[in-house]
């Protein structure tokens, strides 16, 4: 049996291919980490600002906020239905509770669920046509005063 020796050139080369292949597999986890946006909810006693998580593609519409743990206050998920359409949800595999604000193509809220049941599988029904849904933590509609009627900021809404 023979052992090849490795020269301390070889030792640095070898040590420099391993940081790129780090560094890349770091710059493709940050390039398909979720986008955030901000979202604004004009209500009766002032805009409230949230930072909201795109879920535009089928599998983010599907998983949505699924095995989460937590949410803080004033981040949400906001997922793109368009065209705007009726609108089921449920919150299976989902363990905190939330409130889901369902809104119309021309940004105004039209339903809200509030306080889903975690792990539920009934059937949340936007109970219109709707073009997003917003998820934020339970409490979120009631301690800002968010109500049916309200508008949302955001480009997903006619363009703002």
């Amino acid at each position: 049996m023979s052992f090849r020796r490795f020269s301390v050139r070889d030792l640095k080369s070898l040590a420099a291919l391993v940081a790129v292949a780090l560094l890349l597999a770091l710059l493709a986890t940050a390039a398909s980490a979720a986008s955030f946006q901000t979202l604004e909810i004009v209500t009766k006693s002032g805009v409230q600002v949230f930072s909201v998580e795109m879920a535009t593609t089928e599998q983010e519409k599907e998983t949505g906020l699924m095995y989460r743990k937590e949410l803080a206050d004033g981040k949400g998920m906001l997922f793109d239905f368009s065209p705007e359409q009726q609108i089921s949800m449920w919150m299976k595999n989902t363990y905190i509770p939330l409130d889901m604000i369902f809104i119309r193509a021309d940004g105004r809220i039209l339903r809200i669920a509030e306080n889903t049941e975690p792990l539920s599988t009934k059937i949340i029904s936007s109970g219109g046509l709707a073009k997003g849904v917003l998820e934020v933590i339970a409490g979120t509609a009631k301690k800002y005063g968010i109500a049916p009627g309200d508008r949302v900021a955001h480009p997903l809404f006619n363009g703002r």
